[in-house]
């Protein structure tokens, strides 16, 4: 990208409309929200938190009893939007026997 100055900038980042916004999408990926978790029958799959300006968010790398954590700092709407992406193609790839 080149340095051009367009005149405007991007919205500011709110966390608690990402996180509410980010909550929606992933009940209507099916997953059930509780206490900050996302499962999927029973299984961890996602959480997401405020954590000041910007969304503490974790997926799992496998679904498990004991779930090892991936987790990430989304400071924008773009990696928001990568974050529920690479949700989706987890839990595409993710057979009933993975659980």
């Amino acid at each position: 990208m080149s340095d051009e100055s367009w005149g405007f900038a991007l919205p500011a980042f709110k966390p608690e409309e990402a996180l509410l916004k980010l909550r929606r999408d992933l009940r209507e990926l099916g997953l059930t929200e509780r206490d900050g978790c996302f499962e999927r029958r029973g299984s961890a799959i996602a959480r997401a938190a405020v954590d000041g300006s910007t969304l503490k968010v974790a997926i799992v790398k496998r679904p498990a009893r004991t779930p090892e954590w991936t987790e990430k700092t989304v400071k924008d709407s773009a990696q928001q939007r990568d974050f529920l992406a690479l949700v989706k193609k987890n839990l595409s790839g993710w057979s009933d026997a993975d659980e």
